[in-house]
């Protein structure tokens, strides 16, 4: 528990790593879960809320799995878009970049493009933030799964589409097999980047930065365990979408203490702060900049930096209007 200041609440803000699977607010995955038949393990709100409490990152996965089993239809989709998109509005977070996960919902019959469109109506109805899409190629379901994956939803930029990442089992599925699909990626004009070092070491990022060659990083929170690799990562200026409140939630981190987040500012890494999955770890974007000031000294201008390196890193195509930077800067909530 921390108090946050009223002027971050205020304060536009921008995600670039949230998962919308993750994000589903916790009255909406309520109503959806109620809708498809209900679960015996979850009788009410208190409960939903304790079975997404997770003792290590393996049980996180678990939730995670058990969870989508309630996302059925395109309209399921198109319901959480809308809910989370919402929720972003009310939070003045006013830019995000949202992974989906196609392939953990073939065997219910939706492909990339129903998941795409469906979600995309969902986000059209919420103007006040603006949303890209990042299919999650899923790891655990292998490289040539990953290749199919891409080459469906390479012919989906209209619905949004900016990159790739990959999710999943890093502790049990490492970077490396997926080369070929990323440089294919890139070949197809998409930007690229995986999570590393969240539940794996320092070697998950080494192979996300050299092998897999991304544009961002997410996590990185092992990273330090090498620190050749933090000069690499400092001297080539990868984008590192950190989750301090996550990390903490699925056990990566045992204290919020302990997150890298203060070395890696301070060595001039590139970072940027995020939140994964707020609807299953009960954190909010303000309170993690909150936690920022109060544990590690963050001051007010650092805080705006970490925004600005976000939209810095943002995969955001041009578009009619203003550069996102000036969007942000003359927000009324910017200073």
């Amino acid at each position: 528990m921390t108090t946050i200041p009223d002027w971050l609440h205020a304060l536009p803000k921008a995600e670039l790593h949230l998962h919308l699977e993750g994000a589903i607010p916790l009255d909406a995955l309520w109503g959806l879960i109620q809708q498809h038949g209900g679960d015996a393990s979850t009788p009410n709100r208190e409960a939903l809320r304790e079975r997404l409490t997770y003792p290590d990152f393996p049980a996180f996965i678990e939730a995670w799995v058990w969870k989508n089993g309630f996302l059925k239809t395109a309209d399921d989709f198109t319901f959480i878009a809308e809910a989370v998109a919402r929720d972003l509005a009310r939070q003045n977070i006013i830019y995000a970049e949202l992974f989906f996960s196609p392939s953990r919902f073939a065997e219910q019959g939706l492909s990339a493009g129903d998941l795409a469109a469906a979600i995309r109506r969902g986000f059209d109805r919420v103007p006040e933030c603006e949303t890209w899409l990042i299919p999650d190629l899923v790891r655990d379901h292998g490289p040539e799964n990953a290749a199919r994956t891409l080459a469906e939803i390479a012919e989906l930029t209209e619905y949004g589409i900016v990159g790739v990442g990959m999710g999943g089992s890093e502790h049990v599925v490492p970077p490396e097999p997926f080369a070929p699909v990323y440089e294919e990626a890139r070949r197809l004009g998409l930007r690229t980047s995986v999570h590393a070092g969240e539940a794996a070491g320092a070697e998950s990022v080494r192979g996300a930065a050299e092998v897999l060659r991304v544009d961002r990083i997410g996590h990185a929170t092992r990273a330090e365990e090498d620190p050749a690799l933090i000069d690499l990562l400092a001297d080539r200026q990868i984008a590192l979408e950190l989750c301090p409140l996550s990390n903490v939630a699925t056990g990566s981190i045992v204290r919020i203490e302990d997150h890298p987040a203060r070395r890696y500012m301070d060595r001039g890494l590139n970072i940027s702060i995020n939140t994964d999955d707020p609807g299953m770890f009960h954190n909010a974007l303000a309170e993690e900049y909150a936690i920022l000031m109060e544990r590690f000294g963050f001051t007010d201008d650092e805080i705006r930096r970490l925004v600005l390196n976000a939209l810095d890193a943002s995969w955001r195509p041009k578009t009619p209007g203003p550069p996102l930077r000036e969007k942000f800067e003359r927000h009324p909530g910017w200073r």
